[in-house]
């Protein structure tokens, strides 16, 4: 971790203008955009789990992003921690593409600050078409298979809720959305949008 903190450390970080930043290239890093200042986490390591490897990112604050199959299973050293994040098996994102039927499935998670254990989260997963904006640099956004990843009406953090666009009410986020490539037979995750909490979204993307 220490010799993932200090090369990013050597690099720019937070800083609107970054485009072509001096990372080291013995590692692999995540573009991160947060109110549009650009930050890059490196793999700090891959932690195996029977539903999928877990990526461990690392910031130069030493904030810690764990990543599976593009989730977030875990955020720490920022404002709103998710821990102990719990998450289903997942049919395969060329499955969810196919079918005409949106997936509907549940994450548990604990979040910090305010000791909320075992929060759920009932979700419904869908594709759609390539966004018209997005913080995607370099790829092509219809080269890429996209989906999006809503809260169900209904009860969400044991309150009421009804669901509006992009707003966050009584513990509902503003949707996630995924950008997969899918081409020469593989699925990976190469870009998200993620709500920690309503005042704690942002971007990520695999980065060369």
């Amino acid at each position: 971790m220490n010799a993932v903190v200090q090369t990013l450390q050597d690099a720019v970080m937070g800083d609107r203008g970054v485009t072509d930043p001096k990372l080291n290239p013995a590692f692999r890093y995540i573009r991160i955009t947060v109110d549009g200042r650009v930050s890059f986490l490196a793999l700090g390591s891959e932690d195996k789990h029977p539903q999928g490897p877990i990526e461990v990112w690392f910031s130069a604050q030493r904030e810690v992003l764990r990543l599976q199959n593009g989730r977030v299973v875990g955020a720490s050293g920022v404002t709103t921690e998710w821990r102990a994040v719990t998450l289903p098996e997942f049919p395969s994102w060329s499955a969810v593409a196919r079918t005409q039927q949106p997936v509907q499935w549940v994450r548990v998670r604990d979040v910090m600050p305010g000791y909320r254990f075992g929060v759920r989260d009932e979700l419904v997963l869908s594709a759609i078409s390539p966004p018209r904006q997005s913080a995607l640099q370099g790829v092509d956004a219809q080269s890429l298979s996209w989906f999006e990843e809503r809260f169900q009406t209904g009860v969400a953090a044991g309150r009421l809720t009804k669901l509006v666009t992009n707003v966050a009410i009584d513990g509902v986020l503003p949707p996630a959305r995924y950008a997969v490539d899918m081409r020469e037979g593989k699925e990976v995750v190469v870009y998200g949008e993620q709500c920690l909490a309503p005042d704690l979204c942002f971007t990520w993307q695999r980065w060369r």
